[in-house]
């Protein structure tokens, strides 16, 4: 009785072990990308780029990727990988990605492996990143640095989806940001004119 109970109580122990470190490998949401656009650290430059996908169902293709809304999403219709493609018309630095993934609601859709390459052209791309996601709920960061990290130069980012979650064939992915950091203006770097006798001579004529 008391070596039942004993390992009952074990069961117990370990499924309540893995029960918690199931929520602790989720992939934690990171912070809403307009937060770090109000910093004035970064500016997102999507709209300079050209959009094109692998595939899309009617209806659920680049302006709803891009339409700044967490309800719509890109809706793939082919066989993996899901391919987005962002082609810039010059050489552009860029900092981050921000995708947004809400496994919730859309279970089997979700992409759990992704792979982020940059090169000239679709002829050359490498990868620098990929990332396994566990249920991801949000915005997912994805910096984009060199080997001494600094921001990357780059005509075109390609992000991969190499599988879904639960096996699921297509992908939905809500939002993708591209962020570029904003360089400090040598003029910001001038004291402010506060008193009448700077005020007097602040213009250069």
């Amino acid at each position: 009785m008391t070596g039942k109970k004993a390992a009952g109580e074990w069961t117990k122990e370990v499924q309540d072990y893995q029960k918690k470190m199931a929520t602790a490998s989720k992939t934690p949401p990171g912070a809403d990308p307009k937060q770090l656009e109000r910093t004035g650290t970064v500016r997102e430059i999507g709209s300079q780029a050209v959009w094109s996908l692998s595939s899309c169902k009617p209806g659920f293709g680049v302006d709803q990727l891009r339409d700044d809304n967490l309800e719509t999403y890109w809706q793939s219709d082919g066989s993996q990988p899901h391919l987005v493609n962002i082609q810039f018309r010059r050489k552009t630095t860029v900092k981050m990605l921000c995708i947004y993934a809400d496994f919730k609601s859309d279970e089997s859709y979700t992409p759990s492996k992704i792979s982020v390459r940059v090169g000239n052209n679709f002829h050359n791309l490498q990868e620098i990143r990929q990332l396994e996601l566990v249920e991801p709920s949000g915005w997912i960061h994805v910096p984009l640095l060199d080997i001494v990290n600094n921001p990357i130069r780059t005509f075109m980012i390609q992000i991969a989806v190499l599988a879904n979650h639960q096996n699921g064939r297509d992908t939905h992915m809500r939002q993708i940001k591209v962020y570029t950091p904003v360089e400090e203006s040598s003029v910001g770097k001038f004291p402010r004119c506060t008193t009448v006798d700077f005020m007097m001579y602040r213009t250069i004529r």
